[in-house]
């Protein structure tokens, strides 16, 4: 995307500046709140506040709201990203005041990691039983990069992102990404394991699955894992998903097969129990999707009291008419 002289004249005198560069180089690195800059940048809250309101009306960042928290990020269009990282990638990395940057930002991630390890250790036991039902998740997850290949693509959506596990395992492919969830202990937990496996190509944002804030036609790959079994409407988080994706996009479910086990009901408040290759078929076509592949995935010493995990993968069935290297990086993913 190209801007007019005096435009860009504007944009790169809001950055032109030592604690608005600054700021830049640690949102580069994942969303932040006031108070994490505040404390990271050793000044007052007004002062910065004042830096990040000249950065958002020059449209290098952006501002979303989590309850009472309001994070910051890098502007979530392509052309800014690869403005902004252009920009700081020339900051050395030794340069003194980065360093104390980098360290200050690392304790705040460490804070980050020790709510998640609380989060975690409030629920294991309820997600230990229902792991100890089905396959372990790093088979699911060897089918998944086995599925999408290993060429790159533009962007990734995980919607319900939970851990934000499918961010991290697909990282190396895409250029950005996005998880969308409605739980803020949730993405809590996924900033902290983002943060400690590196993973600076993407974001984690609260929103609902029927309606997540992003653009529509603006991803090459969807992924919604272990969610749809919590929905009471599963057919229009798929339609919303499907309009969410570019044309010859793909959209991965990963859930479990139709089941009679009631107390996932009871106690886990699962409120379908599984879903059969019919339904999501219907539910694909219905969204203008086509189903490409299924797989299964038995649990060891299968039983009635276990879980079948289900891979299905559906594909926008749009084609990028105007651009044939698009349509030949389709067909070689398919």
């Amino acid at each position: 995307m190209r801007v007019t002289l005096d435009s860009l004249v504007d944009t790169l005198k809001a950055a032109a500046e030592t604690s608005r560069l600054r700021i830049l180089a640690l949102l580069s690195r994942g969303d932040l709140t006031v108070s994490d800059l505040t404390e990271i940048l050793s000044q007052s809250q007004p002062r910065v506040s004042r830096h990040l309101k000249l950065l958002l009306e020059a449209g290098l960042i952006e501002r979303y709201q989590e309850g009472s928290w309001a994070f910051f990020r890098v502007a979530d269009t392509d052309a800014t990203r690869d403005l902004v990282m252009g920009l700081v990638s020339r900051v050395h990395d030794g340069d003194p005041q980065i360093e104390r940057d980098t360290e200050r930002l690392s304790s705040v991630k460490r804070k980050r990691q020790e709510r998640a390890r609380e989060f975690f250790a409030d629920n294991a036991a309820s997600w230990d039983e229902i792991r100890s039902l089905h396959v372990p998740d790093k088979a699911v997850e060897t089918a998944l990069l086995k599925l999408v290949g290993k060429r790159p693509f533009q962007s990734m959506l995980d919607l319900g992102t939970g851990t934000g596990r499918l961010l991290e395992i697909f990282a190396p492919l895409y250029r950005r990404g996005v998880g969308i969830d409605m739980s803020r202990e949730m993405l809590t937990v996924a900033r902290a394991n983002l943060d400690k496996a590196g993973v600076s190509n993407a974001q984690v944002r609260l929103g609902d699955i029927y309606a997540p804030p992003v653009e529509r036609d603006s991803f090459d790959l969807i992924t919604i894992h272990q969610v749809l079994h919590y929905l009471d409407d599963p057919a229009a988080a798929i339609r919303e998903a499907a309009r969410l994706l570019r044309p010859s996009g793909r959209l991965v479910i990963v859930d479990f097969a139709s089941h009679a086990l009631e107390f996932l009901r009871e106690e886990h408040a699962h409120i379908r129990l599984g879903f059969s290759d019919r339904q999501i078929a219907d539910w694909f076509a219905e969204a203008g999707l086509e189903l490409e592949q299924t797989q299964d995935f038995e649990p060891r010493g299968a039983s009635e009291a276990k879980l079948t995990v289900k891979l299905w993968l559906g594909r926008d069935r749009r084609l990028l008419i105007a651009d044939p290297a698009a349509i030949a990086a389709a067909r070689e993913t398919a």
